[in-house]
């Protein structure tokens, strides 16, 4: 059992890693060093966008459930 959650948590670890690169800088950051600034944002996030922020929300809930209960499962 102990050994699914591992496997689960790494994952459910690359598939949040993923996710979190495929969002677009926002700006202000190191996005903006290597020419992330100089595009001009059309104003507003598309559906896409949004779609793609609650994929991540959902997966990142998802490991943390995984760290969880994996944290419980070595502690017995």
């Amino acid at each position: 059992m102990e050994t699914a959650f591992q496997i689960a948590l790494i994952v459910v670890s690359a598939l949040l890693a993923l996710l979190v690169l495929m969002h677009k800088g926002k700006g202000g950051g190191l996005s903006d060093m290597f020419g992330g600034g100089m595009q001009s944002s059309v104003g507003g996030s598309s559906v896409a966008e949004r779609n793609l922020d609650r994929i991540t929300v959902v997966v990142a809930l998802v490991w943390a459930a995984i760290v969880v209960v994996l944290g419980l499962l070595m502690k017995s």
